[in-house]
C-alpha cells in the first residue's frame, strides 16, 4: 500500500485519507474513489487527494479484520460486523472470559498494522458485553501479513466465555458476641445480589457458634441439597488450622487452599467435601465491592475448576484496592445524581437537504420535532438542557416556548457543526461532569435511551465517552466527559464529536439503544418514513 498525495487523474480506486467535499457530494474517510467521484472532484477544482493506493496483494481494512476473526477458534462469543477496520467480539452469555495470552501476544507481534485487544483473563462478563476487538491500523494490509496471523489463530482456541451455571448455594455464618445481627443480615443481602449475576440463588442460611465442631456439623446437611456452601466467619482466619479450615477437614473434606495473593481477599479458604466446593469467605466478601472472593466464586459458578496453583497465580493484577475492572454488584439501586450530565441539544442546522423547510419544525404526532426531543431530554436524569439555535432561531425559539431550557444563540452556525458544539458545551455548568450531545433530528431516541447512557456514564465515574450504538455500530447521542471540553473548544468547521472520539484516546463505552441510534431525518423521504410531516 502506498499512502500520500495522489494526482486526481490517478485517483480512481484509491481510498481517501480524509473526508472530502466535491460540490454537493461529501465523500467520507476511507471511501474508495469511483470514476464518478474522480469526475466530481475534478469538476470541483480538486487537483490531488491524500489517499491510500492498494497493491495487488493488499486487503482493505474491513476485509483483513474479518478474515482474521473468522480464522479464530472461540466459544461463547459472537462476531459483530466490521467497521473502519475494526471487528468487535461480544459475549453470547453471562459468564467468565478466558484467553490464551501467548496467542494474543504473538498476533500483536506479527506487524503493527494488526492489533487485537481483549478483556483480562478470567474477567466476569455479561451477555452482550464486548470481550475483544481486532483493529487494522492502516486502510489496508498485505495479504501475507494477514496469512501469518491466520496461521496463529488456527493453532487452537484463542478465547472463550464459560457460561454461568445457575447453582443452589447455602450459607453458614458464625456468631460471636461482638458481631451485630445487622451485619449478618447485610451479608445475606449482599450475597444474594452477588449470586444473582450468575442466575444462582441462596437456598438456606444457618447461624452457628464460632467453632470448628459447630461449622462441621452444619456442612454435611447443607451440602446434600446445595451445590456449594459459603462460610462467613465471625472472626477472620488467623491460622491455617483456624475454625473454617479445621471444620472442612472435620466434615470429611480437604482444604484446597487457605490464603490468596489478592488484596482485598487474602484470608479466603477454599475446600471440597464430596466433590462440592466450600468457600470460607474473607471479611471483605460482606461488601459488594470486588475482591478476591469474587474471583474464586465466579470461576466456580462458571464450571471452571479452581486449584491451589490457580489461586497462587492471581497475584499479578490482584491489588484491587483502587481498581474496578468490571461491573460490581450493588447493595441496592442507587438513585443517579441529577446534574452529573447536562444535555446539549443541537438545533441550529440549516436542513439543507430538505430543500427549504426546517426539519426540526416538522410535526411528529402534532408536535414540532425539536420540541418533542427537548421534552424527552427534560424528562431524563440529566441536569439542565441547553438548546443551541441558529438557522430560523425565532421559529425554533417559538417551538420551544414554555420549556425549562437554556437557549443559546450560535451566530456562526453556517460555518459548520463545530461552532454549535462549542456554543453548547461552553454553556454547560461547571458542576457538570459531562455533556450529552443530542441531535435535534433523531425522533427515535427516547427518554429511557438517554437515561441508560447517563447511568453508564455515572457508573464509570464520568471518565469515559459514552456512545449510543446499534449492533456494534456507533451512532448518536454521545456523552463527552469534562476532560474533553477543552478539545471541543478547538474544533473548527463541519466537525463533530466523532473526531474527538477518534483522536483523543479516551476510553469509549458503547451503549446499545437499538435502531434509534441511526434514525435521523436528513431528507424528506427519511422524515416521512419516520412519521413526520414537513411544515413550510
Amino acid at each position: 500500500m502506498k499512502f500520500g498525495r495522489v494526482p486526481i487523474a490517478q485517483a480512481e480506486g484509491a481510498l481517501l485519507a480524509h473526508a472530502t467535499a466535491a460540490g454537493n457530494v461529501r465523500l467520507r474517510k476511507a471511501h474508495k474513489l469511483t470514476v464518478e467521484d474522480v469526475a466530481a472532484l475534478r469538476a470541483a477544482g480538486v487537483s490531488e487527494v491524500i489517499a491510500a493506493t492498494l497493491a495487488e496483494d493488499d486487503l482493505n481494512e474491513d476485509e483483513a479484520a474479518l478474515r482474521i476473526v473468522r480464522a479464530m477458534a472461540f466459544d461463547g462469543v459472537e462476531i459483530r460486523p466490521p467497521s473502519t477496520g475494526r471487528v468487535n467480539l461480544h459475549s453470547r452469555v453471562g459468564g467468565v472470559f478466558t484467553v490464551t495470552r501467548d496467542m494474543i501476544d504473538r498476533i500483536n507481534a506479527v506487524d503493527p498494522a494488526v492489533t487485537i485487544a481483549t478483556l483480562a483473563d478470567y474477567a466476569a462478563v455479561e451477555a452482550g458485553q464486548m470481550v475483544a476487538t481486532v483493529k487494522i491500523i492502516p486502510f489496508a494490509v498485505a495479504g501475507a501479513i494477514v496469512a501469518k496471523v491466520e496461521e496463529i489463530c488456527r493453532e487452537g482456541r484463542i478465547f472463550a466465555v464459560s457460561a454461568f451455571r445457575p447453582s443452589k448455594v447455602a450459607v453458614i455464618q458464625t456468631e460471636l458476641p461482638t458481631v451485630k445481627p445487622s451485619v449478618l443480615d447485610k451479608t445475606i443481602r449482599v450475597t444474594e445480589e452477588r449470586l444473582a449475576r450468575s442466575g444462582s440463588r441462596l437456598i438456606a442460611e444457618r447461624r452457628s457458634a464460632h467453632t470448628a465442631e459447630a461449622v462441621a456439623g452444619q456442612l454435611k446437611p447443607l451440602l446434600r441439597d446445595s451445590d456449594m456452601v459459603l462460610v462467613f466467619g465471625a472472626s477472620a482466619m488467623s491460622d491455617f488450622d483456624d475454625v473454617i479450615p479445621a471444620a472442612i477437614r472435620q466434615a470429611g473434606g480437604s482444604v484446597v487452599r487457605a490464603g490468596m495473593p489478592v488484596d482485598p481477599g487474602n484470608l479466603i479458604v477454599l475446600g471440597r467435601i464430596d466433590g462440592k466446593p466450600v468457600i470460607g469467605a474473607p471479611g471483605c466478601a460482606r461488601s459488594p465491592k470486588e475482591n478476591g472472593f469474587d474471583w474464586v466464586l465466579d470461576r466456580l459458578l462458571a464450571g471452571i475448576d479452581v486449584t491451589s496453583r490457580d489461586v497462587a497465580a492471581m497475584g499479578v493484577g490482584g491489588l484491587l484496592m483502587e481498581i474496578a475492572s468490571r461491573p460490581q454488584p450493588r447493595e441496592a439501586p442507587v438513585p443517579q445524581k441529577r446534574g452529573a450530565v447536562e444535555i446539549v441539544l443541537l438545533a441550529a442546522g440549516r436542513s439543507s437537504r430538505m430543500g427549504g423547510p426546517n426539519k426540526l419544525l416538522a410535526l411528529f404526532d402534532g408536535k414540532p420535532l425539536v420540541r418533542r426531543t427537548a421534552e424527552r431530554a427534560l424528562a431524563s436524569r440529566a441536569g439542565r438542557v441547553i438548546a443551541v439555535m441558529g438557522h430560523q432561531k425565532e421559529r425554533v425559539r417559538a417551538a420551544l416556548q414554555g420549556l425549562d431550557l437554556r437557549l443559546v444563540d450560535n451566530p456562526d452556525f453556517a460555518t459548520g457543526l463545530a461552532s454549535s458544539l462549542k456554543a453548547g458545551v461552553g454553556a454547560v455548568s461547571t458542576s457538570a461532569t459531562g455533556a450529552m450531545i443530542v441531535l435535534g433530528d433523531m425522533p427515535g431516541v427516547s427518554r429511557a435511551d438517554l437515561d441508560h447512557m447517563i447511568d453508564a456514564f455515572v457508573a464509570d465515574g464520568g471518565r469515559s465517552i459514552v456512545r449510543a450504538s446499534f449492533r456494534g455500530k456507533r451512532g448518536n447521542p454521545v456523552i463527552l466527559p469534562r476532560s474533553l471540553f477543552a478539545a471541543v473548544s478547538r474544533l473548527e468547521g463541519d466537525v463533530g464529536a466523532r473526531s474527538l472520539i477518534e483522536s483523543e484516546g479516551v476510553n469509549v463505552i458503547d451503549v446499545e439503544i437499538g435502531e434509534a441510534a441511526f434514525i435521523d431525518v436528513d431528507t424528506p423521504d427519511a422524515l416521512a418514513e419516520a412519521g413526520g410531516v414537513l411544515q413550510d
